[in-house]
C-alpha cells in the first residue's frame, strides 16, 4: 500500500520489478518516484538481490529520462524524512530547468500538471522499452 502523501503528490504509472513507479504531479521537471515493495526504510539496508533489482529498475528509469526526454543529468536520492515508506527519487535535470543548479527539494515551485496524453505516451514508452507494467 502506498503512503497517502505519495498518492497525493503523484500519478501511479504502474510497476517495475521492485515495485510501483510514480510520476510527481509537478511538471516542472520529470520527477519519478520508485517505491520498492519492502518494509525496510533505507535502500542500503536491502539484501543484495533486492538492492540489485532496485538499482536495475532505477537505471531503467534514468535511461528513459536521458534517451526519451533528453535530460543529460539525473539526480537520484532516497530521503524518507517526510514519507517513511522507502521511495527513491529519480529526477531529470538540465541547465534550463526551473531550479538549476539547486536541488529540486525545497526549490521547485509548482509549475503545472501533466496533460493526460503526455502521461499516457510516457507510460506506453516505459512499458514497451523499459520494463514498466502499466497501472
Amino acid at each position: 500500500m502506498l503512503h497517502p502523501q505519495l498518492l497525493e503528490d503523484c500519478i501511479v504509472l504502474g510497476a517495475m520489478s521492485c515495485g510501483p513507479l510514480l510520476l510527481h504531479r509537478n511538471a516542472g521537471v520529470p520527477w519519478f518516484i520508485l517505491v520498492p515493495d519492502t518494509e525496510l526504510a533505507d535502500v542500503l539496508d536491502l539484501p543484495p538481490a533486492e538492492l540489485a533489482t532496485v538499482t536495475a529498475d532505477s537505471a531503467q528509469v534514468s535511461a528513459f529520462i536521458k534517451a526519451e526526454l533528453g535530460y543529460p543529468k539525473v539526480n537520484f536520492a532516497g530521503l524518507g524524512n517526510v514519507v517513511p515508506q522507502m521511495h527513491l527519487h529519480i529526477v531529470g535535470r538540465r541547465e534550463d530547468d526551473p531550479c538549476w543548479p539547486q536541488p529540486v527539494w525545497g526549490n521547485l515551485v509548482f509549475m503545472s500538471t501533466y496533460e493526460s496524453e503526455e502521461v499516457q505516451t510516457w507510460q506506453d514508452t516505459l512499458a514497451r522499452d523499459y520494463g514498466l507494467v502499466p497501472e
